[in-house]
């Protein structure tokens, strides 16, 4: 972003993260930026983090063009605020405004919240206080009346009732959707809830108008550790032909489809006699089991694409899954491999991390 499209008083910037999972956003952030030469603190509330670079705007600057949102693992949303404390309840709006003197026009106004219960309890008070916010702004030019998604979004993140954080979020840096979470329907036909992490997956990380050529009718597939079938639906909806591998038993509306063969193995052991395009799973094992299940794949050409689910200790979630996707991309690499490699958790995930690796050579 450039320097000049950045407030002055922006020197924290705020990090979205699903409840419980704080200590590990704020150390995925304080590691990446120290990576690039920025250093500084964190300081985490529930469901969310800040981090206080000892520059200030100057090293969010660099932060934010150096490093993209899609490259942290646990954060959903972030973007660089001045944080507003021990507001007047009689008289929040007042600092309000004195805080965005000489900010530039916003393309609109998102107010929000942290995705916890007490975060919705807050609810109530951002609706008042967004009716006036936007009203003033609008007749003082510095808001547009009509949405504008090209220019910067102006964020009030409330996170108490006399405390809240005001945000300047570029449209190329910042998650689009509302507090960073893609929302989705669960399909009443599905077998279990679990498909919606293969779905929310793939609007992750392949983008829509690849959905034709990467998720193509007719691709052969294997989901590992497949029963009862929620990702071997998610599969079939794209016409794809599907190896169900799991000793369980399988959904049997998936099997009347015609599409999917069910093999009674473990997924770990087993292997195909013939490449496919897809590999899915969603096997609950150690994140280095699953890594190596995955390399193997990979360098055998079993697979040219596949996401996969890394299952998360209780305590250094973080080291957890920098240790695998080290491992993972230490091993392709030295095989000479060339790959798109991306990790998110998602918010259909809850103690897992989901992974895709595109194979290209």
């Amino acid at each position: 972003m450039p320097a000049q499209h950045l407030p002055d008083n922006l020197e924290t910037l705020v990090l979205y993260c699903r409840a419980g999972f704080e200590s590990d956003c704020a150390l995925e952030v304080q590691t990446k930026a120290a990576e690039l030469g920025i250093y500084g603190y964190c300081k985490t509330g529930e469901a969310y983090v800040c981090f206080v670079p000892a520059n200030g705007r100057q090293d969010i600057e660099r932060l934010l063009g150096q490093l993209h949102l899609d490259q942290l693992v646990f954060a959903r949303q972030w973007y660089p605020v001045v944080v507003l404390a021990h507001l007047d309840r009689e008289n929040r709006l007042g600092p309000v405004f004195e805080a965005l003197a000489g900010w530039p026009r916003a393309g609109q106004l998102v107010v929000e919240y942290p995705d916890t219960n007490d975060g919705k309890a807050l609810v109530g008070l951002g609706k008042s206080l967004s009716k006036p916010l936007l009203s003033k702004l609008q007749k003082q030019n510095r808001l547009t009346r009509k949405l504008r998604s090209d220019l910067p979004t102006l964020f009030v993140f409330l996170v108490a009732g006399d405390t809240l954080m005001l945000g300047w979020g570029c449209p190329d840096e910042i998650n689009p959707h509302p507090m960073g979470i893609r929302r989705l329907k669960f399909p009443k036909e599905a077998p279990s809830r679990s498909t919606l992490k293969l779905e929310e997956a793939w609007h992750q990380f392949i983008p829509a108008d690849q959905w034709d050529q990467r998720l193509a009718p007719g691709m052969k597939a294997v989901d590992l550790g497949a029963a009862p079938g929620g990702w071997t639906w998610q599969l079939v909806q794209r016409h794809m032909m599907v190896t169900a591998v799991d000793n369980g038993p399988m959904n049997a509306g998936l099997m009347d489809s015609g599409q999917v063969e069910h093999v009674r193995e473990d997924g770990y052991a087993w292997q195909p006699s013939k490449g496919v395009e897809w590999m899915v799973c969603d096997i609950v094992d150690k994140p280095a089991r699953t890594a190596d299940m995955v390399i193997q794949w990979l360098l055998n050409g079993w697979c040219r694409q596949t996401i996969f689910n890394l299952k998360l200790p209780m305590k250094k979630r973080w080291d957890a899954v920098d240790l695998a996707l080290s491992h993972i991309q230490s091993a392709l690499d030295e095989a000479g491999l060339r790959y798109q490699m991306a990790c998110k958790h998602l918010y259909h995930d809850r103690e897992e991390v989901t992974v895709y690796i595109w194979r290209q050579s």
